[in-house]
């Protein structure tokens, strides 16, 4: 049956012929050149006590259960589960990138579109609901709320159930959900209701980055893991492909049907997205996954699958997981965890134990609590301003007068488009000598927040466009770069630990900024802005006391 018909297809090794090569064959074809051989391999070999090629030769059995052997030495956890685990990544690292991963990459792209995509699409219709639903402009802003609601749930649910029901389902139902309720959303029949509408498609968008991150991580070869921070090269598409949509709907329909068409088209360009992934696309199931609910023989044939449709070559079989991650005693022990033992291992990211390292000394202590500090603020700042920028922008001018819904429509358009290629220089200049991660990352937050106040400071409609625009722009350098750099810096077997906390704190800040916005709003209607701006600053001295440059270096 083709896979378009049947996407949660298991997997035998028949269906991949051709594959599968012999140690000795991958010792000639990997161990002299391919990226596997390389000085990290290499050391990894010495500090195991083994030569890369001799005795203990990296593609014989004894090789492979040195090198796995001294990598569980760095980890919390061993168990057959994790010896297997690592011995996948081994194998996928030598298959190498493909188009696989390159499909899948663009795949995984879609849940950073869709995310910052409907955090857009909420921001563009606050003006119209407060027109047709009688609310006033700063009451309104809870549907913010609402979103951030259903935006953290959906991350933590959907962050522990793809470890329980797999990462195909969540990968592809995720979008699913989000599309259904968005497209619910534009009939809402009144402001209430669209509030619970919005929140429940935040719980379907809300688990995109931690599903989708988690998911492409686990297909990706360790020489390309800069891949998975360029995935927020999406982000700024969403709101680039809201914003014109929003500009082509809502000032062409005065009797104020427009927000429920620009709605509409948003929750079926999410549901076509949805479509690509399920049905264009066929996704294995992590194999880590499989592994842990005991499939081991279908994670060897996704290794398969991986290196048939790069049209590589694979030397891993049952035989050799047994033999080099499991115990020559007894070869065949299982590797399942329970439900219970997956949702410890989830919670365990949050240990003291987990926790500790991270403060282990005060360079790495230092670096974590400013990196979890730039979360908090930005987390905060970034919607204080981006979320309620179309209400900015229909009440600039002189005299409280306010301005059309084109002109309101087209100037965040404007500034939608202006602000797309901050994240591709961001990833150039992150490698300028003298100017590396810590350099971009404080210059363009250093910018973003004074033009923030810039913002305040005339009300002409023309100098507000210019200067959101130049905010925008360095804004979105700003994102990118903190994408990448807070991976990098964390100590690898608290990596998870690290990011995670930060993400948390992230979106829990994001939650608390339409309740600033409304309070501050009443007070002084560029009280948000000033807050928002003040934020950033705040960060950007962070950014200033980084003690570690990642440029040019390895990965702790």
């Amino acid at each position: 049956m083709p896979y378009y018909l049947n996407p949660f297809a298991k997997h035998d090794l028949p269906d991949f012929p051709g594959v599968l090569i012999s140690l000795e064959e991958a010792q000639s074809l990997y161990a002299p050149g391919h990226p596997s051989s390389d000085a990290k391999g290499d050391l990894k070999a010495a500090e195991a006590g083994t030569e890369s090629v001799g005795e203990y030769a990296a593609y014989t059995l004894e090789g492979l259960r040195a090198e796995i052997d001294n990598d569980v030495s760095t980890s919390q956890f061993d168990s057959i589960y994790d010896r297997k685990s690592k011995l996948i990544n081994k194998a996928i690292q030598d298959i190498g990138m493909g188009r696989y991963q390159y499909e899948l990459f663009c795949l995984c792209g879609f849940g950073w579109t869709a995310d910052n995509l409907w955090l857009q699409a909420v921001a563009l219709c606050l003006p119209q609901f407060s027109a047709e639903f009688g609310v006033d402009s700063v009451t309104v802003r809870y549907t913010t709320c609402a979103t951030f609601v259903g935006l953290c749930i959906g991350a933590s649910f959907w962050g522990i159930a793809s470890d329980i029901v797999g990462r195909r389902l969540a990968f592809n139902f995720t979008l699913l959900i989000c599309a259904v309720f968005g497209i619910a959303a534009g009939a809402a029949p009144n402001w209430i209701g669209a509030c619970g509408l919005f929140a429940a498609m935040g719980f379907g968008v809300g688990g995109n980055l931690p599903v989708d991150g988690a998911l492409f991580l686990e297909f990706l070869p360790f020489e390309s893991g800069n891949l998975l921070t360029l995935l927020s090269v999406w982000w700024p598409v969403g709101q680039f492909i809201a914003s014109l949509v929003a500009w082509g709907f809502i000032p062409n329909y005065p009797t104020n049907e427009g927000w429920r068409y620009f709605i509409y088209t948003m929750g079926a360009l999410t549901f076509a997205m949805f479509v690509c992934r399920f049905f264009f696309f066929h996704l294995f199931e992590s194999p880590k996954f499989l592994l842990a609910r005991g499939r081991q023989a279908e994670a060897v044939a996704v290794v398969h699958g991986i290196a048939y449709k790069n049209k590589s070559k694979t030397w891993l079989t049952e035989e050799i997981l047994n033999e080099v991650g499991g115990d020559p005693e007894k070869p065949q022990e299982s590797t399942r965890l329970t439900n219970v033992e997956i949702v410890q291992r989830f919670f365990a990211r949050f240990s003291k134990d987990r926790i500790a390292p991270l403060f282990g000394d005060w360079r790495i202590g230092m670096t974590t609590a400013l990196i979890w500090f730039c979360w908090a603020t930005i987390g905060m700042g970034y919607p204080l301003f981006n979320a309620f920028l179309p209400q900015y922008f229909e009440h600039a001018g002189k005299s409280g007068a306010t301005q059309s819904t084109y002109q309101v429509y087209r100037n965040y358009a404007i500034e939608s488009v202006v602000g797309v290629p901050g994240s591709v220089i961001g990833a150039y200049t992150v490698d300028i000598p003298y100017v590396g991660r810590k350099g971009t990352i404080a210059l363009s937050t250093l910018v973003s927040g004074i033009f923030l106040f810039l913002f305040t400071v005339s009300a002409n409609a023309e100098y507000q466009l210019a200067f959101s625009c130049v905010e925008s722009f360095f804004q979105n350098i700003m994102y990118g770069v903190l994408y990448a750099y807070t991976p990098e810096v964390f100590p690898a077997p608290n990596r998870g630990t690290g990011t995670g906390i930060a993400s948390f704190i992230n979106r829990v800040t994001g939650l608390c900024a339409p309740i600033v916005a409304i309070n501050a709003g009443r007070a002084n209607p560029n009280g948000p802005v000033y807050a928002a701006g003040s934020l950033i600053l705040a960060a950007f001295v962070a950014m200033c006391l980084f003690p570690i440059e990642t440029r040019g270096k390895m990965s702790l």
